[in-house]
């Protein structure tokens, strides 16, 4: 897994349903470990989106294992596409480099 450093809650929020999209489908595991996070700290993140129906959950049992399948919605696609990418576009993420600069700045 690869760290991403801080992300504002909406740079998150659009991870998540644009691996979605890509992807089709991931469980649970995947899900977490493609868009970086921690699944304690995140949870609510999911819960939210389902609730709202930008993403749906379903769970299939593998013998004694329920495998939480996460699969991103019409409207989810189309929240990202109409809200999320131009808010990407006029507050663009922060990269490392910048962050590095700014905390130069202040000192």
């Amino acid at each position: 897994m690869v760290s991403k450093g801080y992300r504002d809650k909406i740079y998150i929020i659009k991870d998540i349903i644009n691996l979605l999209s890509e992807y089709g489908e991931l469980n649970q595991t995947a899900l977490v470990s493609y868009s970086g996070l921690n699944l304690k700290k995140h949870k609510y993140i999911l819960d939210g989106l389902e609730s709202r129906g930008f993403i749906s959950k379903s769970t299939v049992e593998d013998g004694k294992r329920i495998i939480t399948i996460y699969k991103a919605t019409q409207k989810g696609m189309d929240f990202s596409r109409i809200i999320l990418e131009p808010y990407e576009e006029i507050f663009p993420r922060k990269s490392n480099d910048t962050q590095k600069l700014g905390l130069l700045i202040l000192i």
